[in-house]
């Protein structure tokens, strides 16, 4: 067997210990599956699952993974919905769920499925909701402190690494949260963490709000926002936003708010 080329092996370990790599993307860097082989045999790589690769043993984190796609393999995913909620802070309002929600215009890779992780990936298609934002991975984490997002309501942390973790902003998450209601989320866990958020950004979300193709994402926010009268719902143009026509049945057995035109649960306290 010939011994890997020491050059090869000198520029593989320039890659950072924390970072994944699949196959495909060691493959475009001329380490054919052979050389992989030798590699993993002899301990300089590690195979958390078939056909991904990273020079650190053990377990990785999330963090990590999605780091990974999206700065080193080019994923256009996103951290988003109930999990970028959960990053800026308000895990408290939506009970603990070991779910990693990706957002993106692409399927995610197969080998997610198969790490040695104790969450879950969950992929969505981000077109769905947002047909026209870009998908990009971001250059570098904004300064702390800063009110400007990347385009398309998008932001970008630290996260784990040195390299950013781009996720949703609130105000993009919670319309993305919203879609999953009333399968996956529950109203009652919604209804607390859009009492809690008193600090959206009108000038963020009233984009997203005109551009967002769901009648149900963009009725059940107004329906929330108006419960809770936050004072940015001041500054957004309602009449801007296809609210579209007709009746939205959510719930079986519920209540019709008036309004909206959407079947609401009826134990909701404050409900009229």
């Amino acid at each position: 067997m010939a011994y890997p080329s020491k050059r090869k092996l000198n520029r593989l370990q320039q890659l950072p210990e924390s970072v994944l790599v699949d196959a495909a993307w060691l493959e475009r860097h001329g380490y054919s599956s052979s050389l992989r082989s030798q590699y993993v045999k002899r301990g300089w790589l590690h195979q958390p699952a078939p056909r991904v690769y990273r020079r650190a043993s053990g377990q990785p984190t999330w963090q990590q993974v999605v780091t990974s796609l999206q700065s080193f393999m080019d994923y256009p995913l996103t951290v988003g919905g109930r999990t970028a909620l959960e990053e800026q802070g308000y895990a408290h309002y939506l009970g603990e769920r070991r779910e990693v929600h990706l957002y993106g215009p692409q399927k995610a890779p197969g080998w997610l499925e198969a790490l040695p992780l104790d969450i879950m990936f969950r992929r969505h298609n981000s077109r769905r909701l947002f047909p026209d934002s870009p998908e990009l991975a971001p250059a570098s984490a904004p300064p702390e402190n800063t009110d400007s997002l990347l385009p398309g309501g998008f932001m970008a942390t630290a996260g784990t690494m040195q390299w950013p973790l781009r996720l949703s902003s609130r105000e993009r998450a919670i319309l993305e949260l919203l879609d999953e209601l009333p399968t996956h989320e529950s109203f009652h866990q919604v209804d607390m963490l859009m009492e809690g958020l008193t600090n959206l950004s009108p000038r963020h979300l009233q984009p997203l709000l005109e551009s967002c193709q769901s009648v149900k994402v963009k009725r059940l926010f107004f329906f929330f926002a108006d419960r809770h009268r936050h004072a940015w719902l001041d500054g957004l143009d309602k009449k801007a936003v296809d609210l579209g026509s007709g009746k939205r049945l959510l719930v079986k057995g519920g209540k019709l708010d008036p309004t909206y035109l959407i079947t609401v649960p009826g134990d909701l306290d404050g409900l009229s």
